[in-house]
């Protein structure tokens, strides 16, 4: 690589990733992401809580929006990857929680 090559890979950084998304780009969708799904979750926590009072349904429901604001921050500091893996666990743990532990 010539002189002229490394400034200009200096002064014109490649911003697109291969998946064609810059890194601000995917955190903003991720921040989306976790904020839509925490909207949800709020609301199957308000239909849950109107059906039956349980101390288990406020506590799954509970950890799965405070997961999505870990996800939130995460993402808002660069660590989409590791916000997106663990949002996905979260959620599918919380699921699996509300079909098999809660009655």
């Amino acid at each position: 690589m010539s002189a002229s090559d490394q400034e200009q890979a200096v002064t014109e950084p490649s911003s697109v990733q291969a998946g064609g998304t810059t890194p601000r780009q995917a955190r903003r969708m991720r921040v989306a992401a976790a904020s839509v799904l925490m909207v949800a979750v709020a609301a199957v926590l308000v239909v849950r809580l109107a059906s039956r009072s349980s101390v288990l349904v406020v506590g799954v429901y509970g950890l799965a929006l405070i997961l999505c604001g870990i996800v939130i921050e995460l993402s808002r500091r660069g660590r989409t990857r590791l916000g997106t893996y663990l949002l996905g666990a979260g959620l599918a743990a919380a699921v699996a929680a509300d079909a098999f532990l809660i009655p």
